[in-house]
């Protein structure tokens, strides 16, 4: 009897003693638990902390007017006013707005020309830079100092280089017999300032998406070339099929820039032709300016930034799903 009471007595305290060590390594589980939540909440906050002056200036100084802009487009407001609704109208207006549309189709025939000739020409000068020449560091250097140049300056020059009447490239059109009743007047006519605004932007962009296409051609496995060469492929097929397509993404992000670049092009038509002459080189961006800044219309010029934010969203998608689709 009493050795059974001391067996029952044994088995409680042990009993009692796991459970205890049960309880205390569940304690234990739950304070590594909760400190390594607490570890995890302090880098958030470190990380927080880093990105938050960069991100209070972006929500003030971007998002803070993206979002007002939205509002604004159906508001009328000139700015010292009261602000009052505006429904559509704003909206409707567009359409009988000639300057809008003469904006429109300029901007989408600058974009369709510039693209595709400043990616040829990007393309073509890194090739060219990319082998073993003679002075290739300095060529680099000067097809990517136009980019990096003060625009003003850059655009005296060009104004300069194409005067009609004494600039070089006109003397230079005389000394090759051309008839100087048919000489270009370039920014001062209104059949040839789109064609000075596009040939400047080729020329001011080609040299910095040079630079990406020189890394993208860096990065192809020269072993592709090899083969190639033990195919008896010539420098133009290696070129067509093994270059072209090695350079397809960087191919996929030029155009995407270039064509954002060229839907909001404002500077250089500020700087060389203001619009002009007529409407000839009015953009949607330079016809937001006039009616936000000269006008004071700023319901309506918000109107215009919305339409050409949707116009270059949906450039956009598309190009990404055509790049979806040919990777499939």
């Amino acid at each position: 009897m009493w050795l059974r009471e001391e067996e029952e007595a044994s088995v409680s305290i042990s009993n009692s003693a796991i459970a205890g060590d049960g309880a205390l390594a569940t304690s234990g589980r739950k304070a590594t638990v909760l400190s390594k939540r607490q570890r995890r909440i302090r880098s958030a906050l470190v990380a927080y902390s880093f990105i938050a002056p960069n991100f209070l200036g972006f929500a003030v100084f971007t998002l803070g007017p993206i979002l007002f802009a939205f509002v604004l487009a159906f508001m009328h407001w000139d700015g010292s006013n009261a602000i009052t609704f505006a429904g559509l109208d704003n909206f409707w207006r567009l359409f009988e707005d000639k300057a809008f549309i003469a904006a429109f189709w300029n901007t989408v025939i600058y974009t369709v020309a510039s693209v595709p000739a400043t990616l040829l020409c990007a393309l073509g000068l890194a090739v060219l830079l990319n082998q073993k020449i003679v002075g290739r560091d300095f060529f680099r250097t000067a097809m990517f100092f136009p980019y990096v140049a003060s625009l003003v300056a850059v655009a005296v020059v060009w104004n300069m280089i194409f005067n009609p009447e004494m600039g070089p490239v006109n003397m230079i059109l005389y000394t090759l017999g051309l008839d100087p009743k048919n000489m270009p007047g370039w920014a001062a006519d209104r059949h040839w300032a789109m064609v000075t605004v596009i040939l400047f932007g080729i020329w001011k962009n080609m040299g910095y998406y040079m630079v990406i296409y020189l890394a993208g051609l860096q990065g192809i496995n020269s072993e592709l070339y090899e083969a190639a060469d033990l195919d008896g492929a010539n420098s133009w097929q290696k070129f067509i099929h093994v270059t072209v397509p090695q350079l397809g993404p960087t191919t996929f992000f030029v155009t995407v820039m270039l064509t954002i670049q060229s839907f909001k092009v404002f500077d250089q038509i500020y700087m060389i032709t203001q619009g002009g002459p007529g409407t000839s080189t009015l953009v949607l961006v330079y016809h937001i300016y006039n009616e936000a800044f000269i006008s004071w219309d700023l319901g309506y010029s918000s109107m215009v930034a919305l339409v050409l934010f949707f116009l270059v969203l949906a450039v956009t998608v598309f190009q990404f799903r055509r790049q979806r689709e040919d990777e499939a």
